[in-house]
C-alpha cells in the first residue's frame, strides 16, 4: 500500500526552497530576492552554478536581471546573472530557430561580452566561464582552440571538478555541435579519470552516452526502427562506465542527501543503472533519489514517472 501512494517530485528547482522563493520574485519583477540570494550563496560554487542556472532561464523572458544592473551596475552578482540571462536567451533563440538555423551573430556576441564583464566585475567566479564556453557552441563554427583553451584554463583554474562546467565542454565536443563522439568520450573518461573519489565527475561518461542516444535518435527519424539502439544501454561497455562512475562517485561518499545543484547528475547516473540492468546498483541509487527527480534523462526513453515507478516496483522499493 506504501509503494502505491509513492509520488514522484519533479520540482525544477530540486528541492531548492530559496532558489523558488527567489524565482517567485521574478514573475512579480523584483530583483531584490535575487540579490539576497545569491549574496547568501557566496562562493558555493555547485550551489551558485545551479541557482544562477535556473534563475537565468526564469529572467530570459524578463527584464529582471536588467532592472537589477540598472539599479546596481557594479554589482557582481547582478552582471553574473545577466551574462547567464543573456546566454539563455541566445539559446532560446537558437531553439526557436531550429538546428541548422544560425540565428543573429549580434546576439551571441552580446552574450559573449556581457560573460566577459561579468567576468572582470566578480573575478572568483568560475559561472560567467561556465556561460562562455556555453554560448560558444552557437557560432556557427564554434570558436578558435585557443579561444577555448583558454576560456576552459580560467574555469578550470576557479572550479577544477565543475560538473556544469565540464558538460558545456563535453556538449561542445559532441557531435551534435562541433566534434564527434570519440572525442566527446575521450574528454569524459578523461576527466573521471582524475576526478578525487566521491566528485560527480565520472558521471560525465553517462552524460556522454546520452548526447550519443539522442544523435542517433535524431539520425534515425523518418527510418522504420532505431536499429543499434536496444542495446545502447545494456552493452557490456555501457554496464562497465555505470560501475566505474558508482565506484568512483559513491563508494567512498557518505550516503546522505544529495545537493540539489547535484540531483540532476544523480538522475543520470540512476538512469543509466536502470537501463543497463544493474540492479544491485539501481537499488540503492533509486532509495538515494527517493522521490526527487529530473526530467532529463528519462524523457529521453519515454514517460520519466512511469519509468521510474517502473523500476521501483520492479525493485521492491
Amino acid at each position: 500500500m506504501v509503494r502505491d501512494r509513492f509520488t514522484l517530485d519533479f520540482d525544477p528547482d530540486c528541492g531548492d526552497t530559496a532558489l523558488s522563493d527567489a524565482r517567485h520574485d521574478i514573475v512579480i519583477g523584483r530583483w531584490q530576492g535575487l540579490r539576497e540570494l545569491l549574496r547568501a550563496t557566496g562562493p558555493d560554487w555547485l550551489s551558485r552554478g545551479h541557482r544562477v542556472r535556473l534563475l537565468a532561464q526564469a529572467c530570459a523572458s524578463s527584464s529582471t536581471a536588467e532592472s537589477w544592473l540598472a539599479a546596481e551596475p557594479h554589482s557582481g552578482d547582478a552582471l553574473v546573472l545577466r551574462a547567464a540571462t543573456e546566454t539563455a536567451r541566445a539559446f532560446n533563440l537558437a531553439i526557436a530557430a531550429g538546428r541548422g538555423v544560425a540565428i543573429d551573430q549580434h546576439r551571441i556576441d552580446t552574450a559573449v561580452l556581457a560573460c566577459l564583464q561579468a567576468a572582470d566585475a566578480y573575478p572568483d567566479d568560475p559561472t560567467p566561464w561556465i556561460s562562455l564556453i556555453s554560448v560558444a557552441r552557437l557560432y556557427p563554427s564554434g570558436v578558435r582552440r585557443q579561444e577555448l583553451a583558454r576560456w576552459w584554463d580560467e574555469l578550470h583554474r576557479r572550479d577544477p571538478y565543475s560538473v556544469e562546467g565540464h558538460l558545456q565542454i563535453l556538449h561542445y565536443y559532441s557531435s551534435r555541435w562541433h566534434g564527434t563522439h570519440g572525442l566527446m568520450y575521450d574528454f569524459a573518461r578523461d576527466a573521471a579519470g582524475v576526478a578525487p573519489p566521491g566528485c560527480a565527475l565520472p558521471v560525465l561518461v553517462q552524460y556522454a552516452r546520452v548526447e550519443e542516444y539522442r544523435y542517433a535518435l535524431d539520425a534515425a527519424k523518418g527510418r522504420q526502427s532505431s536499429v543499434g539502439l536496444a542495446e545502447h544501454w545494456s552493452n557490456d561497455g555501457a554496464a562497465s562506465d555505470v560501475r566505474r562512475t558508482w565506484q568512483r562517485w559513491f563508494a567512498d561518499r557518505p550516503r546522505g542527501a544529495v545537493a540539489p545543484g547535484e540531483l540532476r547528475d544523480l538522475n543520470y547516473l540512476t538512469h543509466a543503472a536502470c537501463h543497463a540492468g544493474l540492479t544491485d546498483i539501481a537499488g540503492p541509487l533509486l532509495r538515494i533519489q527517493g522521490p526527487r527527480a529530473t526530467r532529463t534523462p528519462w524523457s529521453y526513453t519515454g514517460d520519466p514517472d512511469k519509468q521510474i515507478l517502473k523500476w521501483r516496483k520492479e525493485l521492491r522499493l
